[in-house]
């Protein structure tokens, strides 16, 4: 475990059981004028720990750990801090894992295979509250929705309101968020939220943020 300070706007909270890959990624953000690694955790516990204690801007977080996985790290974090901006950064590129860590909050997810340039740009978008997924994995995630599977204009169910939070939440953005975003109350994004899975038949954010970009709501 390893500390320091940081005056950056982006700080970074690395969580990787892999000591060479700490330092890359640690070398790679100081390399930029804008990001700035606080602190580092070689497993789920102590990254937990950090958080708590430093309250980075963005957590790069690694899923395949020893002890206390990635994922329940996710959890943790989440529970404490809805409002906590997530990076998983994995081996794993199958679209079940990339479902589940969206479902469970994470805010971008990247591969181990991407680059340099990438990471950078994802630490970027995610502190912005911005989903960022790795182009060739939504690429992948995409090409299984055919055009058998949904309607020519799927969102044509949304009423004004509707469409507004479905493009908000697509883009990563949380329910406290949006409420502030809309000056409405939160009880009420909720409810715009149930309404916008069910009309859509979505049965969580993956499936959301799919359909948000297949229908070029947002762009990745």
């Amino acid at each position: 475990m390893t500390l320091s300070t940081t005056s950056s706007p982006i700080t970074v909270l690395l969580v990787d059981d892999h000591p060479v890959v700490r330092a890359g990624y640690r070398r790679l953000f100081e390399s930029t004028t804008d990001i700035r690694v606080v602190a580092e955790a070689e497993d789920g516990e102590t990254g937990y720990a950090l958080y708590r204690e430093c309250k980075p801007d963005v957590v790069v977080l690694d899923l395949n750990m020893a002890g206390t996985g990635g994922l329940e790290t996710l959890r943790r974090i989440r529970a404490r801090d809805p409002d906590a901006r997530i990076l998983v950064f994995s081996m794993y590129s199958n679209e079940t894992m990339i479902q589940r860590a969206l479902q469970m909050g994470a805010t971008g997810y990247l591969t181990k295979q991407g680059s340099p340039g990438q990471m950078i740009e994802a630490v970027r978008q995610v502190r912005r509250g911005r989903l960022y997924v790795d182009p060739e994995l939504v690429s992948g995630m995409v090409a299984d929705m055919t055009l058998h599977d949904i309607p020519a204009d799927p969102l044509s169910v949304l009423s004004k309101r509707e469409f507004q939070l479905f493009r908000l939440l697509a883009e990563g953005n949380s329910v406290v968020q949006i409420a502030t975003l809309l000056s409405i109350s939160p009880k009420t994004v909720g409810v715009h939220h149930t309404n916008i899975m069910r009309k859509l038949k979505l049965e969580n954010a993956a499936q959301l943020v799919r359909l948000a970009i297949l229908c070029n709501v947002i762009q990745v």
